[in-house]
């Protein structure tokens, strides 16, 4: 039996959710949460084999509850389930812990087999991110922090630029991002192009390794 928590602010979403998986043979809803903050006194009081948890939530997002979860070692197994199937919003995922990423469009099938593979210990990403680089960044254990090699004032970004950076590893979109800055979408564009130009990074896995390894945020 794989018990369950479901952590979503949407009630008909988690109904829809739990629906679907007490339709199933060994799979039990033993509790649900509204906010990320409840998600993890629910987990704490219940202790379910997984938390399937959305991201964007009031309190705390599914990001940050994951994070909570990790560095207090909890053995409880995380399921990201989310509409963004970007990049940014995967890798994120990857590097807070989680143990799975799942987009809601999934058909049942994908959903269960995601669910029994996190449940059993294994790893189940989908999207846009290719499955090459999920297991890279997997069999790394993430991005690691290194110390730096050289200063950040290396790098001389300004201000704008480390806002730009944080906003992309927070895995905000170039849409997201100009709404963030009250700029429009096409200087944000811009902006991350300079960024990753100044930083000689080519996508997404070696920014976030640029940024961590020197502690540019």
């Amino acid at each position: 039996m794989i018990n369950v928590v479901l952590a979503d602010d949407h009630l008909l979403v988690r109904d829809g959710i739990k629906s679907l998986l007490e339709d199933q043979d060994g799979v039990h809803v033993i509790a649900e949460a509204s906010n990320g903050k409840e998600a993890l006194k629910v987990v704490e009081d219940n202790k379910p084999d997984v938390l399937i948890v959305d991201i964007r939530m009031p309190e705390m997002n599914g990001i940050e509850v994951v994070t909570e979860l990790n560095k207090i070692k909890s053995p409880i197994k995380t399921l990201v389930l989310s509409m963004h199937d970007s990049e940014e919003y995967v890798l994120n995922a990857i590097n807070a812990g989680a143990d799975g990423y799942l987009l809601k469009g999934s058909s049942k099938e994908e959903f269960m087999k995601a669910l029994q593979m996190v449940a059993s210990g294994g790893k189940y990403f989908t999207g846009d991110v290719s499955s090459i680089i999920i297991n890279n960044m997997i069999n790394q254990g993430g991005v690691q922090e290194e110390e730096p090699e050289k200063p950040e004032s290396t790098f001389n970004l300004t201000k704008r630029e480390k806002q730009i950076l944080s906003l992309v590893l927070d895995g905000k979109s170039n849409k997201e991002i100009a709404e963030n800055l009250d700029v429009s979408k096409r200087t944000a564009e811009v902006h991350r192009f300079n960024l990753m130009k100044k930083l000689d990074v080519k996508n997404l896995i070696e920014l976030t390794k640029i940024a961590a390894k020197y502690r540019l945020v």
